[in-house]
Parts: structure tokens; C-alpha cells; sequence
């Protein structure tokens, strides 16, 4: 069962689709090919409707700054490690998400954002553009949400860093679906 062959073009896309994480080449990451992609990627499923996201784009002549006013909320001897990581990516897409009070509300839009987050990615995918959802300690950080005009009702989701590549990551090896599925028996 591990080893069917996949016939569809959605199904090999989603298969063949990797975290693109160093690399970069020097392709400028366009405000416009983001937008593109956003205008697809919001089909997630939402409950109620509710589209729980908004995005923030740091194109490239603006990364260096955000990059440095970010990596000032480290400390010091961290400082110019986060800068220079930042810094990778030709651009980066802030992913905001509405955070409800219901703890019921709050997992079903942290869900269709992270729905849309895959739709995003298999798009840019499909345009040679290199994404990786991160998730690092500066997302939960105040003064980064206060840097990037979150409100207190909304969670900073991702820092999607993104970049054309001219070599893809290799594949890593999946879990067979065999050796996490079960049937309920009562």
C-alpha cells in the first residue's frame, strides 16, 4: 500500500513539494507574484467564513531593516545570528491569524490557516518558488508583534520565508500510512 503509484498532477505536486529552507538564488521575491498566489491560497476550507487571516510582505529591500529590528528583540550574542538568518530568504510573508475567545473558534481558524498556509505552498511550488513555514520564538514575542502592528487579538501564525532555488531539496523518507492508521472496533 506504501508504494502506489500516484497518477494526479495534484498528487505528485503535493509529493514532490519541500521545505526550502538555505539556497536561495537572487530572484527578487515580487509583492505581485505573492498577491497571485494569495488570490488561490485563501480557498481554504473556513468555518463560518470567517477567512481568519490577514498578511504582512517584507520584500526584499525591506528585509534587511525588519531583520535587524527583529533580531533586537534576542539577546545580545544572538543578535547577529537572527539577523543573518532573516536575512536568507528573498522575501518573507507574515502569516496573522484572528485569535476568538472560543477555544473552539480558535482551533478551527488555526486550522484553515494552516490549510491555506499548504495551499500557499504547494502554489508557489508549482512556480519554482522555495517556501518553509517557520515557527521560531520571535512569532510569540510582543515587541515583534508590536514591530509588525499585530493586535492583541490576533497571533502571529508564521514567518513564511520565501526564495527561488536552483536546486531542490532531496526527499526524506514518510511514515507508511499503514503504521499510523487503525479502524475503530468499539
Amino acid at each position: 500500500m506504501g508504494n502506489t503509484k500516484t497518477n494526479s498532477q495534484l498528487a505528485k505536486l503535493i509529493r514532490e513539494r519541500r521545505a526550502v529552507k538555505k539556497g536561495y538564488n537572487d530572484k527578487e521575491v515580487t509583492k505581485e507574484t505573492v498577491l497571485e498566489i494569495l488570490e488561490d491560497a485563501i480557498w481554504a476550507p473556513t468555518h463560518g467564513m470567517r477567512q481568519p487571516w490577514r498578511f504582512i510582505f517584507v520584500g526584499k529591500d525591506q528585509l534587511p531593516a525588519f531583520a535587524k529590528k527583529v533580531a533586537a528583540t534576542y539577546p545580545l550574542e544572538r543578535q547577529q545570528n537572527r539577523e543573518d538568518y532573516l536575512n536568507e530568504p528573498n522575501a518573507i510573508l507574515v502569516v496573522v491569524m484572528d485569535e476568538p475567545e472560543s477555544q473552539k473558534e480558535w482551533e478551527e481558524n488555526y486550522g484553515a490557516v494552516a490549510c491555506m498556509i499548504q495551499n500557499f505552498w504547494l502554489l508557489a511550488w508549482e512556480r519554482k518558488l522555495g517556501a518553509v513555514w517557520k515557527t521560531n520564538p520571535h512569532i510569540q514575542d510582543p515587541k515583534v508583534k508590536e514591530i509588525l502592528h499585530v493586535k492583541p487579538n490576533e497571533k502571529i501564525v508564521s514567518f513564511l520565508h520565501l526564495g527561488y532555488f536552483d536546486e531542490a531539496p532531496a526527499p526524506k523518507a514518510r511514515i507508511s500510512v499503514e503504521d499510523k492508521f487503525s479502524t475503530y472496533e468499539g
